[in-house]
């Protein structure tokens, strides 16, 4: 780091926050930035910003909480590297101030970004005399990293090897190519309207992963339309290409991303978009299944708590008038860590809560036991919603979003068919 880079990192952080890429993205084309622990933040899009300062109350719990508007910018050190901070917009010094920021990393904790084709990640944990050390290195192994960043980019499904040492969520980190992708190209974009525009504001959002140790993500992209009112012919056929090539046109709902922790080899799973556009309708039911299953077995505790609050969403959803979710996308996320073990020997009525497929995997004097586990089941992307409540709209629908409604309800009925079929 340079002594100007350091002097310029003091006096951000004095007023702002430094952001970091958020791991767990595993779909959509927005760049996601993480704030702080509980704190994500993403591009403004009017339309999304009108959408999360109106919605409705009851669809609040399907949603992740708004937390406000900040600036982003950026500025670039000697080397090329470029560092992202968060700060108040002007004439609203509270945003930042009342959210909780104690869990924000440490001033020497940087995001660091390079300019050459592939995006590079100092490790806290490395010491600098190493990265001295392994500079010569590293210039010689720039080329193979751009090499495997193409093939991270056209790769749809992959599996990466947590190392167990400590806490697996310790481990959980900058693994995701989706999110590589995604802030790469972000900025890119700021790099070439940099001479033009240097400060971009963003929404903060709840970070839904927050509570889980081991996230486990699937990004379904929702209806059987995807392209706004506002859009232009090429892009309107373009989108309706992808729906009729897609389960969308079919049963109103496919993949568009998925990140699994598989306790059986301590891997991470990752599908991408262009895997699931590809998906049959039996496919994307082998997906969901996969989604389910940690490598060991089927988490089948977690099916009627899905089920429940996918319901309880449809039913809100048919009562709301006029919008209409195009494009959205709608989150299922659990914790990817292993349940409780508990011993066979102990007790009876342990032994009775014990699944079949639990007892038979079991080794020696353990086994299995089902725990209450959390899921949370969410709504996002809304840069193409529409209501008539917005008033500037010039295509006006009324009544409930029946594409969504009818996604939603395949949804259910395919999770039910695996419940069912994995012998509940």
């Amino acid at each position: 780091m340079s002594p100007a880079f350091g002097a310029m990192e003091v006096e951000h952080y004095s007023k702002g926050v430094l952001l970091e890429p958020f791991v767990h993205q595993v779909g959509g084309h927005s760049c996601v930035l993480r704030f702080n622990d509980k704190t994500i933040c993403k591009p403004l899009i009017q339309r999304e910003h009108q959408f999360y300062e109106t919605l409705p109350t009851e669809m609040r719990k399907f949603t992740p909480q708004y937390e406000g508007v900040v600036s982003v910018s950026f500025e670039e050190d000697e080397d090329g590297n470029l560092c992202l901070i968060a700060y108040p917009l002007k004439g609203d010094h509270d945003n930042l101030e009342n959210l909780d920021n104690s869990d924000c990393e440490p001033k020497s904790k940087l995001l660091r970004w390079t300019n050459k084709k592939t995006m590079l990640l100092e490790n806290e944990k490395i010491s600098k005399e190493w990265v001295r050390q392994h500079r010569k290195e590293e210039k010689m192994k720039s080329h193979k990293l751009e090499e495997e960043f193409e093939w991270l980019k056209k790769s749809e499904v992959l599996y990466y090897t947590v190392e167990k040492k400590g806490n697996v969520s310790s481990q959980f980190k900058h693994h995701n190519p989706w999110s590589m992708k995604c802030h790469q190209q972000q900025l890119q974009r700021m790099k070439e309207n940099a001479k033009h525009r240097n400060q971009y504001k963003f929404i903060l959002l709840e970070n839904l992963t927050s509570r889980y140790e081991v996230p486990c993500v699937l990004d379904l992209k929702m209806g059987t339309r995807q392209h706004g009112d506002d859009a232009s012919e090429e892009k309107k056929a373009n989108q309706i290409r992808k729906c009729q090539q897609s389960t969308s046109a079919v049963i109103g709902v496919r993949v568009c991303g998925m990140q699994v922790y598989q306790a059986g080899t301590g891997q991470l799973m990752f599908m991408n978009k262009y895997h699931g556009r590809k998906l049959s309708v039996q496919g994307f039911k082998e997906a969901l299944y996969q989604f389910f299953h940690n490598g060991k077995y089927l988490r089948r505790e977690l099916f009627e708590s899905v089920i429940k609050k996918l319901t309880e969403l449809k039913s809100v959803l048919e009562k709301q008038e006029s919008y209409r979710f195009y494009s959205s996308s709608l989150l299922i996320i659990y914790d990817g860590k292993e349940r409780q073990e508990v011993a066979v020997d102990s007790d009876p009525e342990d032994l009775e809560d014990l699944s079949e497929e639990s007892s038979d995997e079991s080794a020696g004097a353990y086994a299995y036991k089902p725990t209450a586990s959390t899921v949370d089941v969410r709504m996002i992307d809304f840069a193409h919603t529409t209501c008539k409540y917005y008033g500037e709209d010039s295509v006006v629908h009324e009544g409930q979003d029946t594409g969504y409604v009818f996604g939603l309800q395949n949804l259910i009925d395919i999770i039910k068919e695996i419940r069912e079929e994995s012998g509940e």
